[in-house]
């Protein structure tokens, strides 16, 4: 029934006057555990009486006994919820650090992933201006091979038109 490995602390006990109160000096008791010190619980089953009775140092003997393993069963129980409360705390610091690094890695994920895509818009950017610069390139020599195109075809046409024209006199002087 003992509390385990809990510190020991020095209790005392003394009879007032009237011999009808124990006094625990030392200790603070809750209202339960007065409570339930005050409900009887012998061994065979029968109450206990309110009176005291010619063996009444064995009734402080028990009394005491009973305290002290109520107190250690307090202790115990303070004990446990102290010991909880620390593991608590520790699994609640470290889902923290976790939670925290989750995050901290997620957030340089992002922020790798936002100037790979910034990197990749630049990359697009060079290549279409490249790209429109080449094609001012094609359209400028295009219209300059047009633009000769239409010379050397006004040309032929000025030469053909000019031949057709002697062609036709002569053959209109012959038959004349």
């Amino acid at each position: 029934m003992g509390g385990g490995g809990s510190s020991t602390r020095r209790v005392t006990f003394e009879a007032d006057e009237n011999e009808n109160i124990t006094v625990v000096k030392g200790v603070r008791l809750s209202d339960s555990l007065i409570d339930r010190m005050k409900e009887p619980s012998s061994p065979s089953g029968r109450p206990q009486s309110q009176h005291r009775s010619a063996s009444g140092a064995v009734n402080d003997e028990e009394l005491k006994k009973r305290i002290a393993e109520e107190l250690a069963l307090e202790r115990a129980r303070r004990d446990s919820e102290a010991q909880k409360r620390r593991l608590f705390g520790k699994l609640l610091e470290r889902e923290r650090i976790s939670s925290n690094e989750h995050l901290t890695r997620a957030i340089l994920r992002e922020r790798a992933a936002t100037e790979e895509e910034r990197q990749k818009a630049q990359r697009f950017a060079r290549q279409l201006e490249e790209k429109d610069r080449e094609l001012k390139k094609h359209d400028a020599y295009y219209k300059e091979q047009l633009a000769r195109l239409e010379e050397r075809s006004a040309q032929f046409y000025k030469v053909t038109t000019e031949q057709y024209q002697k062609a036709a006199d002569e053959v209109s002087a012959r038959f004349k």
